[in-house]
């Protein structure tokens, strides 16, 4: 089978460089067999899916079935429709503030996802949507606190960059200090002796930070049971990762870490190579540093237009060539496990449920501003009264 390696040149980058270091066709990815049994599905994925630092490679071979095929078809493009809600939303001047959407990305959070169990941890930053929902939060909760209503899934008080659900810490706001926070969440599950990894996702943008190497040092002195996973989608605020690194080999950042660079369009190597670092960090073997090469479709934020620091044909040729969605459609196609039409059908009720909730979340009203003082301290231990904003602004506890 052939590859195709996809070169992109920035307009703000001083030279070519591959958008997902190794992108696979739409053919190769899929160099796939059903096995003799009707309800289990081989599949075999390109050699070129991972590249490895001082460790051994997890297995290409895969096991899947139907129904989680048509399962994390389901969960990729709910992650997409409510992100085209969000934009929709935002356009209309219903959100404000700060939003970043992962249109590109879907395969990062359901992927991650499909590889563990809820008593695993996931703390990240920005683009933190579809990793709520893939935790359990409704559709209509993302999006009602998108627009700051009580509905939502954090009673409408923290907007994009701070949604939570059962062991999801957020979406965080400080640019990478959610990475030593992740390395914390490690510790704890080591000195509780739980059989468990916690996953501190960060962006390209944030890979320079210093607590983010901080981090890495103290994960590896007492080798915590932490995977710290960079979402490479090539561009920070305004530019190009070759711009802002002087090296893009982000997995090998670890220096005394293993690494593993992970194709992120792929939603089975991301399975595959989140399942095989789970095991390792499990087994005492200590801290990892994934990369994940992925892309986002829109700009930074909402402000950004995405536009002024690479070309709209760049953006175009990843969507024909490596969407994630597109390549989990084609492989469910080609083993017969559901048709076009069925699909499109299954796009349809996505889409709807979808449409229902941007209306429930509309007409969720805002939070009683007596909610504002609620979430401050472990219930009991309230101290008599706190202050707000301004000196005079005084709320007593009862």
């Amino acid at each position: 089978m052939l590859s195709t390696r996809l070169f992109i040149k920035a307009n703000a980058a001083p030279k070519a460089f591959t958008a997902v270091r190794t992108l696979s066709t739409s053919s190769q990815l899929l160099m796939a067999k059903k096995s003799t049994s009707s309800e289990s599905i081989h599949i075999t994925l390109p050699e070129s899916s991972f590249k490895m630092y001082n460790a051994d490679a997890p297995s290409l071979e895969i096991e899947t079935n139907k129904e989680e095929l048509l399962q994390l078809y389901k969960n990729m493009n709910l992650i997409r429709r409510v992100e085209m809600a969000a934009d929709g939303l935002y356009k209309a001047k219903k959100i404000r503030g700060f939003c970043h959407l992962s249109n590109g990305g879907e395969a990062v959070a359901s992927g991650i996802e499909a590889a563990l169990t809820p008593e695993d941890h996931i703390i990240t930053a920005y683009r933190c949507h579809g990793f709520v929902l893939e935790r359990g939060a409704s559709p209509k909760a993302i999006l009602a606190e998108l627009m700051g209503r009580k509905d939502g899934v954090s009673k409408g008080k923290g907007g994009s960059m701070h949604m939570y659900a059962k062991n999801f810490y957020g979406g965080n706001g400080i640019v990478g200090a959610q990475v030593p926070l992740g390395a914390g969440v490690a510790f704890a599950q080591k000195y509780l002796d739980k059989p468990n990894v916690t996953l501190a996702l960060y962006g390209d943008g944030a890979a320079n930070q210093g607590q983010v190497f901080e981090a890495y040092n103290m994960a590896k002195l007492w080798d915590l049971p932490v995977v710290f996973v960079c979402e490479n989608n090539k561009y920070g605020m305004g530019t190009s990762a070759e711009r802002s690194s002087a090296s893009t080999e982000y997995y090998k950042r670890g220096d005394y870490i293993p690494g593993i660079l992970v194709n992120g369009m792929d939603i089975f190597a991301v399975k595959r190579a989140v399942e095989w670092a789970k095991k390792r960090a499990v087994d005492g073997e200590g801290p990892l540093v994934m990369e994940l090469a992925t892309y986002r479709y829109g700009g930074h934020s909402m402000s950004d237009p995405g536009t002024t620091y690479r070309t709209r044909e760049e953006v175009q040729k990843v969507r024909a060539t490596a969407d994630p969605i597109t390549l989990l459609k084609k492989t469910i196609i080609d083993h017969k496990v559901a048709t076009e039409a069925e699909l499109k059908d299954m796009d349809k009720k996505t889409k709807k449920e979808v449409d229902e909730a941007q209306k429930e979340a509309e007409a969720s009203p805002e939070p009683n501003l007596a909610e504002f003082w609620t979430d401050i301290y472990v219930p009991g231990s309230e101290p008599k009264s706190v202050r707000g904003c301004i000196a005079s602004d005084v709320h007593h506890y009862n």
